[in-house]
């Protein structure tokens, strides 16, 4: 096989068979992957949750990840967030020409070892090859469907006066490290995508507690944002504590160098959860029973002040309005 992807690999010939076998089925081989036009899958009763995602991140590789493995994260979390189990998975490449085998290859293992962590299958896909400067590198599309487990219902419009609000886990990471390794500041510091699959988290909160009013991906906007869309969704107020917002000393650092607030920048590995305040503690202490959980924390509840608003308070003790962004923070951040 050639050592980049050609135009030939996506012309549907012996190439792009080539191209198949000796990566994609070799990678996500398993009972339901097909290669007809669409695969048949057996459905269960009850209810069941579908999301679907374009990742084109750049760069396409970066601490802690890359776009493979991010492309399903993006999707397992976002059916994870409706209380669903992540069952099935499609997958479409656009592979700029010229792209070199060994990269892709790294890419699909990076999918095949992160499905496996998630439960999910892999079962069907398309790939297309795109001429040289149509692409940047490689674009990665993905849909998903999962089981929504029986009892439970979320949804952005359900946050009530009274809920507490979790963060799963420090924020800002992934945001950060995509600055940093675009390297357009030159500042050195450490930062690590917090880019993981959250099923595992959501199910050991479900096993403790089905009465969940909202889980949310904080991915594009960040948290911040989220808590906007949520305060808008279910007409209420947000206040959060900014000292119990858990960020990370070097993305505490870069934010302050640049001016930015850490709760804009984009995770892809952090949930936000609203619940009962009464069934608070038990979910964050279920929640740091998991790996990508470890600092997961209670950082503010709903209110009936100021619906659609977020106010946080600082460590001074003053209450302010979180400002909204203006613009675009980080492009191509996933």
């Amino acid at each position: 096989m050639n050592e980049t992807v050609t135009l030939a690999h996506g012309a549907g010939g012996k190439q792009t068979s080539e191209l198949i076998d000796k990566i994609f089925k070799n990678h996500f081989s398993n009972p339901d992957l097909t290669a007809d036009d669409a695969a048949v899958i057996d459905v269960e009763k009850g209810k069941i949750a579908m999301s679907t995602d374009g990742f084109i991140v750049s760069p396409w590789e970066f601490p802690g990840g890359n776009i493979g493995k991010l492309s399903i994260c993006g999707t397992v979390n976002d059916i994870a967030c409706m209380g669903a189990r992540p069952k099935y998975l499609t997958c479409s490449f656009i592979i700029e020409e010229g792209f070199p085998m060994d990269d892709l290859e790294k890419i699909a293992a990076a999918m095949e070892k992160t499905a496996k962590e998630a439960g999910i299958e892999i079962v069907a896909g398309d790939t297309k090859v795109a001429g040289k400067g149509q692409v940047d590198h490689i674009f990665i599309t993905t849909a998903g469907i999962g089981e929504v487990l029986p009892g439970v219902q979320t949804s952005g419009a359900l946050a009530k006066p009274g809920d507490a609000i979790i963060v799963t886990g420090d924020v800002g990471r992934h945001g950060c490290t995509i600055l940093l390794e675009r390297n357009d500041f030159a500042i050195d510091a450490h930062v690590t995508s917090d880019c993981a699959p959250l099923w595992g988290a959501v199910e050991s909160v479900l096993n403790v507690t089905k009465d969940i009013h909202v889980i949310r991906d904080a991915t594009r906007g960040g948290v911040g944002t989220v808590l906007y869309e949520i305060a808008s969704q279910s007409n209420v107020g947000i206040t959060i504590d900014q000292s119990a917002v858990p960020v990370d000393d070097s993305v505490k650092g870069v934010c302050g160098m640049l001016g930015l607030e850490p709760l804009y920048l984009a995770c892809e590995g952090r949930l936000v959860m609203i619940a009962p305040g009464n069934k608070a503690d038990a979910i964050v202490d279920a929640l740091k029973n998991n790996p990508y959980c470890k600092n997961a924390s209670i950082i503010g509840k709903v209110t009936d002040e100021m619906p659609g608003n977020v106010l946080m308070e600082t460590e001074i003790g003053a209450k302010t309005l979180l400002p909204q962004p203006q613009g675009e923070l980080l492009p191509r951040i996933c």
